[in-house]
């Protein structure tokens, strides 16, 4: 039986490191676009010194849940809002109110909705589109007491 030695497939060495450059840069292609896009859209610090935050956690923790405020949000047709309600579920109003709107994954789209109470809430204008957002909000109660906390939005 003869075999044609020209017309098969040869496995050459330069083939072989074709192959392996081609894995290896593919690899680290994946990485570098997932380590790039990683830094981009990490949100950043919650404080500017943790240990500093720390020393006054659990006095803070121990105020705001005697306040017993419970906070959703949601958002329809254009507009946010933030419903705080006390232990025995009733309307809060509170003395000051600040809220930043971001996506959870990045602060490029970061907004400061105008919140104004009306109906037993606190709403404002907002377009978002669907995601997972994140409503970073400082309230003052009426005793002075500070009240934080981070609201979690998820729209479909």
């Amino acid at each position: 039986m003869r075999q044609d030695k020209g017309k098969g497939f040869k496995m050459t060495g330069r083939k072989v490191l074709i192959i392996a450059v081609s894995s290896f840069g593919v690899i680290l292609a994946a990485n570098l676009t997932l380590a790039f896009n990683a830094i981009n859209t990490f949100p950043g610090l919650e404080v500017d010194n943790s240990f500093v935050a720390s020393q006054n956690f659990n006095q803070e923790l121990a105020e705001q849940l005697a306040l017993g405020w419970e906070v959703k949000a949601s958002h329809q047709q254009g507009i946010l809002t933030l419903a705080i309600t006390d232990a025995q579920g009733l309307p809060v109003q509170v003395a000051h109110l600040d809220a930043v709107l971001g996506a959870a994954t990045h602060v490029r789209s970061d907004q400061t909705p105008d919140f104004r109470f009306t109906d037993g809430a606190y709403r404002a204008p907002v377009e978002i589109g669907p995601g997972n957002w994140n409503i970073r909000m400082h309230a003052v109660a009426a005793d002075g007491t500070e009240f934080r906390q981070r609201v979690v939005l998820h729209l479909r």
